[in-house]
């Protein structure tokens, strides 16, 4: 793993069209076996009860799991194939942080954790999930440049 790959995947999870047009404030950051998620909360995240909804959490939590593994992955794009997460308290204001880590890899499975954490360093949701290597090649044409 070198630190080019780590910054090609920066390059291709901040140049997706979800990234660019829903979360205009992430940061990201990718090292070998880890990544780093964050987003500044806006209201326009936020379901009826004037907190963040479930989906962000989700989003974060399996983009800083995924990128866990494909930082160790430096052929092909990998796949979530199950993600499950527990969200633990509400948010609504501040910075929130996603910290995913690969916890386990064999021939063809890959296991990370994710945490998601607000500007206090509580947790506020957490989850687990499981990727597998794609038939997808790395390539300018998905954004890996």
């Amino acid at each position: 793993m070198t630190p080019a790959h780590f910054e090609k995947l920066r390059g291709m999870y901040l140049q997706a069209n979800i990234n660019k047009e829903l979360y205009e404030t992430t940061e990201c950051e990718i090292k070998e076996g880890e990544a780093t998620i964050s987003i500044m909360i806006s209201e326009k995240y936020f379901h009826a009860l004037g907190a963040i909804h479930g989906s962000v959490y989700f989003k974060l939590l399996d983009d800083s799991a995924f990128f866990a593994v494909n930082s160790i992955v430096e052929d092909v794009f990998v796949l979530t194939t199950s993600f499950n997460f527990n969200m633990v308290r509400p948010a609504n204001a501040g910075r929130i942080t996603a910290i995913g880590k690969v916890k386990f890899q064999s021939k063809n499975l890959y296991v990370a954790e994710s945490s998601l954490r607000n500007e206090q360093g509580k947790e506020i949701a957490f989850g687990t999930g499981n990727f597998a290597r794609s038939r997808v090649g790395l390539t300018p044409e998905i954004g890996y440049v």
